[in-house]
């Protein structure tokens, strides 16, 4: 479990916020986050405040602490390290009843001030950035929310894309029965991607692509390449019936229904290879991860 509750010796009838600060050596940030957030408990397991008197001899701390299950870097630097994420792991825990996340990972090999850069969908394999440190982790992210990298996708896609097309259709939620869904057209904020197709198997009428999003909204590369008639293989969100995407979201979605409605075990994109500049040195970055590969050619 990523939260266990530490049980840590206190100071009777000292204030909650002093004691962190003076006695633990916790960061004024990182006291008030674990305060703010009711992750400090007395004996009985009330929630204690950052004014509150500490009223018994020990305080329980809810704290994340990564465990491994053999996820290792994809390649490590001084600052920042990179992971080739699987299919079907979130990066993040949605609460404290997830069990294992990326951020398990993280902080397992480098520590609690180790954080992710940017996300990836729980079912996109692939790259993803990870911070080592609190001043890395900055101007990492700074670079993201600046767009001073490159990045690329693969993607299965149903259909034959021949040539090389630029999609620049504006995306905004769609408003209606799937709260995560997208749509595509002439409202919302501008998007685009670039999709250059690889190679067509004609047996199966699909098509692996290569996918470039220049900016980078939620479901940009799914719903721009769904609005062209070109569903990305196994999505369970786009172009499906309303009770198929709920089902899925809710984990209802029996697996061979979902194979039989999106014609894929799970959805088919792949972060394929990241290209950014970091402190005066260009890293050009490639996933090592086949899977896609292999689905295409079985």
């Amino acid at each position: 479990m990523p939260f266990i509750l530490k049980k840590i010796e206190a100071q009777k009838g000292k204030k909650l916020s002093l004691f962190l600060l003076q006695n633990l050596t916790i960061h004024h940030t990182k006291a008030q986050k674990y305060a703010s957030r009711g992750r400090i408990f007395d004996e009985d397991m009330n929630v204690l405040k950052p004014k509150d008197l500490i009223p018994t001899d020990y305080i329980y701390m809810a704290v994340f602490e990564g465990a491994t299950r053999g996820l290792k870097p994809l390649i490590e630097f001084q600052n920042f390290a990179i992971f080739d994420k699987p299919t079907n792991l979130m990066v993040h825990p949605i609460s404290k009843n997830t069990k294992y996340s990326l951020l398990d990972e993280i902080r397992y090999h480098f520590g609690e001030d180790a954080n992710l850069i940017h996300r990836i969908d729980a079912e996109t394999s692939g790259l993803v950035i990870v911070g080592k440190n609190k001043k890395s982790e900055k101007q990492l992210k700074d670079m993201f929310e600046t767009k001073e990298y490159h990045k690329s996708y693969l993607a299965i896609v149903e259909g034959e894309i021949k040539n090389k097309i630029t999609i620049d259709s504006k995306l905004q939620k769609e408003g209606k029965n799937i709260g995560v869904r997208m749509s595509a057209g002439n409202e919302g904020k501008e998007s685009c991607t670039i999709i250059k197709p690889i190679k067509y198997n004609e047996e199966k009428n699909i098509t692996l692509v290569e996918a470039q999003p220049i900016t980078g909204r939620q479901h940009q590369i799914r719903v721009h390449l769904y609005s062209i008639g070109h569903r990305i293989i196994g999505d369970p969100i786009y172009g499906v019936d309303d009770d198929i995407a709920e089902g899925y979201l809710n984990k209802t979605l029996e697996q061979s229904i979902r194979e039989k409605e999106t014609k894929g075990s799970r959805l088919w994109l792949h972060a394929n290879y990241l290209e950014f500049t970091f402190q005066g040195v260009i890293y050009k970055i490639f996933s090592k991860n086949k899977d896609i590969l292999n689905e295409f050619n079985s």
